[in-house]
């Protein structure tokens, strides 16, 4: 079994260079879905208890986090492109999975256009799109007078050659279940948190054990925990000091003591 490392940085993964980690086969990473001052607008923490009849709560008209105001998707992409190792120049021969790296984006439905433009600028020319079924919704709010969302939508991005694919003997379909994670296993630290059940099964798909999977908006360190629980390195990148530090002292505080 090949030694891993799971490591977080309080720092943009612009600055990558300066920690000499190496080139992933696998650059996951859930982006800011732009939603400014409207993040909490179809959730009941809009208002105090979740009651419209008690007010406005303080999370009335405000963002996430403030890279909801300044993400900048083609500064992303330039640098993720430098993150991932290069396509191998030889296939495995005939029906098999090549080595090639990959990256998935988890965004908006109404980010897919601009992030399948940008990546094909930066050299990703080809996509997947992913759906997550919920069997739950976070937009509860006027649910009597409209459909409301229960889907996750990712973008599996390569280049040339199609990734590494690890499938079990088993088809692996364009829509997955969105399992929630057990919060007495795997505490809520994020708004926008992805669970660690659901990041492993990615993993699991496109990389093998020893392989190196790096996270450039790390948030809660969930990709990290999902990496070191199946043996996976994992480097991953916050910048807002407060995720990084809860990330550190409760996701990945036994995940760390132990490697």
């Amino acid at each position: 079994m090949k030694p891993t490392k799971i490591e977080l940085y309080n720092d943009n993964f612009q600055n990558y260079k300066r920690y000499g980690i190496p080139k992933a086969q696998l650059v996951i990473a859930d982006i800011p879905y732009n939603l400014g001052t409207n993040a909490y607008g179809s959730s009941p923490e809009w208002y105090n208890g979740g009651d419209n009849s008690n007010g406005e709560s303080r999370k009335a008209g405000k963002a996430f986090f403030n890279s909801d105001f300044n993400f900048n998707i083609a500064e992303y992409f330039h640098f993720c492109n430098r993150l991932l190792k290069k396509e191998p120049e030889k296939s495995n021969g005939r029906g098999k999975s090549s080595d090639a790296p990959c990256m998935i984006i988890f965004c908006a439905f109404q980010q897919i256009p601009t992030v399948i433009k940008y990546a094909e600028k930066y050299g990703f020319k080809n996509y997947i799109h992913l759906t997550f079924i919920k069997n739950y919704s976070a937009q509860v709010l006027k649910a009597n007078m409209r459909v409301v969302g229960a889907t996750e939508h990712a973008l599996v991005l390569y280049r040339n050659k199609l990734p590494k694919f690890r499938n079990g003997g088993h088809m692996v379909f364009d829509w997955l279940k969105w399992e929630r994670d057990n919060k007495n296993v795997y505490p809520k630290i994020h708004p926008t948190q992805k669970p660690v059940n659901v990041l492993k099964r990615l993993i699991e798909i496109f990389t093998d054990e020893g392989d190196v999977v790096i996270d450039p908006c790390a948030g809660s360190g969930t990709t990290l925990r999902a990496c070191a629980e199946l043996n996976r390195s994992c480097y991953g990148f916050e910048i807002d000091k407060r995720f990084c530090k809860d990330a550190q002292e409760k996701m990945l505080v036994n995940i760390q003591l132990a490697l």
